[in-house]
């Protein structure tokens, strides 16, 4: 099998029927227009990932794969020029005086082979290995060399037909898509890039920490900024004012959204890109960290026909991940749901979705005012900011509709003084809110190396009362494995508190009291505090005590 190979990669796909003709024809066309390789077009548009194609190729030709460990160890080979490798996608890994290993995104190509033989001067042994990890260790090796000297300075001159040669360059296309992969397979939710003194700094937010990558080299500034703009459909010109964008691109097989924001700097312009994959979206309340205690409280509440369910925390604690989760569980054919959002993160299907514009008098009030005259059943408003926009969700609910929103408030007592503090009257808020959900993120335990153990009295200290009847019980500890990267953790799980308005709340907020009386009556009533939850997931095995001292205690 491996001395006669299959042809090509396309004729591959169609002899096994990889792909519906549809899909085929499609690649094809593509392939046509762009003059691409036939298995980039396949990735690009997601109808094969990079691991599958691989292994599809190993298979037929009987060779090994090369990991990305092992490329990342490739020697750099003389009498070989990287621009040949590059467009051949094919890094030597092994050279020694018997032979060369050389691994190749397209095994199938056995004049880059032969070619490579004739320049190394000895036979030359095959490997697969994903395109991707290829073209990043052969950014690794002669990155710096490629970098070309006259881009640095260019920037500085704002000549718009130069950034878009800059953008143009193979080099900064390469830097983008490969930061951008790589952030995918992190499973980020963000790419922060800044600029400095030496160059790029580079860092990805996983689950909610930022974590250091391979800074970009200083010739690289102008270049990736320009480069991103173009896709984000930008002002590649203007460096002076933020700007805001968005694009979508196939990565590893499937579509991924994201939001560009950039913002002046005294280096430059900073870039941050937010991940909004929509394939890893929870939609279902027990994947986001919803017991069953909880989920048995919170659902009866959203399918109540009016009044305002309200979701509170700080800035990336999942609330609108969580509004979204309701919306789905509402959307079926019987009712109409309308939101308005800043920005509209994710796509839902079967719901009218409309983002504010503040610069044409469309801001959340202005907006839920005119969505009442749509018949909606029900409303999520992204976020109540002004008594305006809260006194309106008042109105709307009181007129028969449900309204979902959310607040920056520490708890979930706080969002009943925070709307008193708006000038919405006590009496109103005892009509109209239904509930309040408080939540955070805490880091998930890897369930690959998670452990548990019983931690000393004072690692449960910082919890107070809470934690004294937990002393001796055991509780889940982070260790470490190569599926969550060294970290013990893997994705994130919410800690919440309900508190849902009773009498005994009611008449409290009637009575104007402070959020502590509330909570302690929301506890009374059935509340778990957001620390109980907590310790009650950590004892669980689902996040650690550091981690709950880390989101709820300290945060």
């Amino acid at each position: 099998m491996a001395d006669s190979p299959a042809p090509t990669v396309r004729a591959l796909v169609v002899e096994r029927r990889l792909v519906p003709d549809a899909a085929l024809a499609r690649a094809v066309r593509v392939q046509e227009e762009t003059g691409d390789r036939f298995e980039a077009v396949l990735t690009r548009l997601g109808l094969m990932g990079e691991g599958q194609l691989t292994a599809l190729l190993a298979e037929e030709c009987g060779l090994g794969v090369a990991s990305a460990d092992m490329l990342a160890a490739a020697p750099r080979v003389a009498g070989v020029s990287a621009a040949f490798l590059r467009d051949a996608l094919a890094c030597p890994v092994a050279v020694t005086d018997a032979g060369a290993t050389v691994a190749f995104a397209n095994p199938l190509d056995g004049f880059t082979a032969e070619a490579l033989s004739f320049a190394l001067g000895r036979p030359v042994r095959r490997l697969v290995a994903r395109a991707s990890d290829i073209e990043t260790a052969l950014d690794a090796l002669y990155g710096a060399d490629e970098a070309a000297a006259p881009l640095d300075g260019m920037a500085d001159e704002a000549d718009l037909e130069r950034l878009k040669d800059l953008s143009s360059d193979a080099p900064a296309i390469r830097a983008v898509n490969r930061l951008i992969a790589a952030a995918v397979e992190a499973r980020a939710s963000d790419i922060h890039v800044e600029p400095n003194d030496h160059g790029l700094s580079v860092r990805l937010r996983v689950d909610g920490l930022l974590r250091e990558q391979e800074p970009l080299p200083a010739t690289m500034r102008s270049a990736f900024v320009s480069r991103v703009k173009i896709m984000a459909g930008l002002n590649i010109a203007e460096k002076r004012l933020p700007q805001d964008g968005r694009l979508r691109l196939a990565v590893r097989g499937h579509d991924i959204d994201l939001r560009v924001a950039t913002a002046p700097s005294i280096h430059g312009e900073s870039v941050v890109l937010r991940i909004l994959d929509r394939s890893s979206l929870p939609l279902d309340f027990r994947s986001l960290g919803f017991d069953e205690a909880i989920t048995e409280r919170f659902l009866p509440i959203i399918h109540r026909p009016n009044g305002i369910v309200l979701v509170t925390g700080p800035t990336g604690s999942g609330k609108t991940t969580t509004l979204y989760a309701a919306l789905s569980d509402l959307n079926q054919a019987d009712r109409k749901l309308l939101t308005v959002e800043d920005p509209v993160e994710y796509r839902l299907p079967g719901i009218v979705q409309t983002q504010v514009a503040p610069a044409i008098g469309l801001d959340f009030a202005a907006a839920l005012r005119s969505f009442l005259r749509q018949d909606p059943d029900v409303i999520m408003v992204g976020e109540i900011r002004d008594g305006e926009t809260a006194q309106v969700a008042v109105q709307a609910a009181l007129t028969g509709h449900t309204i979902l929103s959310t607040l920056h408030t520490i708890g979930a007592a706080a969002s009943v003084t925070r709307l008193l503090d708006m000038g919405v009257e006590p009496f109103l808020i005892t009509s109209t809110l239904n509930a309040v959900l408080a939540q955070r993120l805490a880091r998930r335990l890897c369930p690959d190396c998670a452990e548990t153990h019983i931690p000393p009295p004072s690692a449960l200290a910082p919890f107070g009362a809470h934690a004294e009847p937990l002393r001796g019980q055991r509780f889940g500890r982070a260790v470490g494995c190569s599926a969550c990267r060294g970290t013990g953790y893997r994705g994130r799980i919410a800690v919440l508190e309900l508190l849902i308005m009773s009498e005994a709340v009611a008449d409290l907020v009637l009575a104007r009291a402070e959020a502590r009386e509330i909570e302690r009556a929301g506890v009374a009533g059935g509340m778990r505090p957001l620390v109980a939850d907590g310790l009650a997931k950590a004892q669980a095995g689902l996040t650690t005590l550091e981690e709950v001292l880390r989101v709820v205690v300290a945060g």
